[in-house]
């Protein structure tokens, strides 16, 4: 290890100083933090695994991506639009207050409301209440994803969050990267509270005594620190100063693996990672022929060898293997001659300049693909001004729509193809939410049309069809540029158990987690 390394090492370490360690305690060192403390102000990995350590859902995924019961503990179709839930019984809020129907009713009214995911629950009507402990979640019509949807909903403390603050605000409103009464305090059900936060240093969760689930995990306290460079993260827990480390790079894995007394956990990852264009401020980037020609320049087969080190999976669509859109007629299309032949046919031999814009932090090597992605672009006279930044400043940069071609990945958490192209492609709606996510602008209404026809079809096979007509809509308009599905790596200290509490929708269950005696 470097001096460099140590000394930054060291300092994570001391930024976590002050805190008196539980009997157990876990100390995790993430990439970044969670920007908010609000569950509904941004859809994002960081929310969600806030959410699941300190809300949870009415249901959740299992390892097999199948679903069991959590807040909800059972549910049945009442009619074809119509899907009824009993909740459990004795669930009380980190407040002291008790769960009822009503804290799910207030918290649909919100998500509904929410920027990020009213477009998610667009097919909802309602939730009725029926009593106390049942209420029935409805459709507008019949709807294949109601259970996907359903583990979206970590109900909230509706008493809670309602009235107003001492300089008059509504505790319930949702502010976008601002400051709100939600982003700042939070009482959930889930199995640990915010009891320390300092954002971009730690944030630390101690154990909630009041938790249902007795057979959950040891685990009294969790210490997140957010450690954004990858080498000194590696570091932290090959020293022993974390015991849990997320991501783990490409170019730590072998080392990782090798090292004793910790242990690698990979799996394959269905994050796919891209760039939009931005037809708004580029008036090239309405012409198809320049939008394939950036798709024919870029190789990322290339960038998943030699940046990725191969820990990824080259795409060309957004569906990966195993979803229903997953198009496998799609193959990545390399060919720079092609590219530039393209580029002179829609008038751009000579190319132009651009802004390209992309997080530091965020992704897996991030900072490294939109490098490459840049010179890349260079070979067909695209000049590119990139500025990379750390997700926090990143995210209202891209909901601004701040630069020409910007990064965003996109993991589709009801694990359906629909869910991509509702986010990152869909015709930009304010009113429904859709293409929420689309900082390029693109917009098509043949493929908005296959996915609301999807979204009402229950079978499989009809939903299948129409959802792999839409990625090819997609592919053959290059709407946005794939790169690579990214795959997934956690590092643990040895006994802990990690292995059982991660999943591939990286959020990894820590209210699960037991970690051996003596680890």
């Amino acid at each position: 290890m470097t001096k460099f390394v140590r000394s930054l090492a060291a300092a994570a370490v001391v930024a976590m100083a002050p805190v008196a360690y539980a009997e157990t305690t876990v100390r995790v060192a993430y990439d970044a933090d969670p920007v908010s403390l609000d569950p509904h102000e941004q859809l994002s990995g960081g929310t969600l695994q806030l959410s699941h350590m300190v809300f949870d859902p009415l249901v959740r995924w299992t390892k097999d991506l199948q679903f069991e019961p959590r807040l909800a503990e059972s549910w049945e179709q009442i009619d074809d639009t119509t899907m009824r839930f009993k909740l459990r019984s004795g669930v009380t809020f980190h407040s002291g207050n008790a769960l009822t129907a009503k804290d799910v009713d207030w918290t649909f009214d919100r998500l509904k409301a929410s920027d990020d995911f009213k477009a998610i629950f667009a097919p909802f009507t309602d939730v009725e209440v029926v009593d106390d402990m049942t209420f029935d979640l409805k459709t507008a019509e019949p709807y294949p994803l109601v259970l996907h949807t359903a583990t979206y909903i970590f109900p909230m403390d509706s008493a809670f969050y309602t009235g107003t603050t001492e300089d008059g605000k509504d505790k319930s409103e949702i502010v976008k990267h601002g400051d709100s009464f939600a982003s700042r305090n939070i009482s959930g059900t889930g199995p640990f509270v915010v009891s320390e936060r300092e954002q971009g240093v730690r944030v630390v969760f101690d154990r909630f005594d009041g938790y249902w689930d007795a057979d959950a995990g040891n685990v009294d306290k969790i210490v997140l620190t957010p450690i954004k460079e990858d080498p000194t993260r590696v570091a932290a827990l090959l020293s022993g100063d974390v015991d849990f480390i997320a991501p783990v790079p490409p170019t730590d894995l072998k080392r990782v693996e090798e090292a004793e007394g910790v242990d690698l956990i990979t799996m394959p990852g269905t994050r796919i990672i891209t760039f939009q264009m931005n037809q708004n401020r580029v008036e090239a980037f309405k012409d198809a022929r320049v939008r394939q020609a950036i798709d024919y320049a870029v190789n990322n087969a290339g960038i998943v060898d030699r940046i990725m080190r191969g820990f990824g999976t080259v795409g060309a669509q957004a569906s990966p293997a195993g979803y229903l859109g997953y198009n496998e007629a799609l193959a990545p299309r390399f060919d720079l001659e092609k590219a530039k032949a393209l580029m002179a046919e829609a008038g751009y031999a000579d190319g132009f300049s651009i802004t390209m814009m992309a997080p530091n932090n965020r992704y897996v090597n991030d900072d490294k693909i939109a490098q490459a992605v840049a010179s890349m672009l260079a070979q067909i006279n695209i000049k590119v001004d990139l500025q990379t930044m750390p997700k926090a400043q990143y995210w209202p940069t891209f909901d601004e729509r701040a630069a020409d071609m910007m990064m965003i990945g996109w993991h589709a958490d009801t694990e359906d193809s629909a869910n991509f192209h509702q986010f990152l492609t869909a015709c930009p709606d304010e009113a429904t939410g859709n293409g929420q996510y689309n900082s390029g602008n693109y917009c098509n209404e043949e493929a908005d049309a296959l996915m609301n026809q999807a979204n009402a079809e229950t079978d499989p096979a009809k939903r299948a069809e129409m959802l792999q007509k839409l990625e090819g809509i997609l592919y053959d308009e290059a709407a946005f540029i794939p790169l690579h599905w990214q795959n997934l790596a956690w590092g643990s200290k040895s006994g802990m158990n990690s292995a059982d509490i991660v999943n591939a929708l990286n959020f990894p269950y820590f209210g699960d987690l037991v970690v051996e005696t003596g680890s």
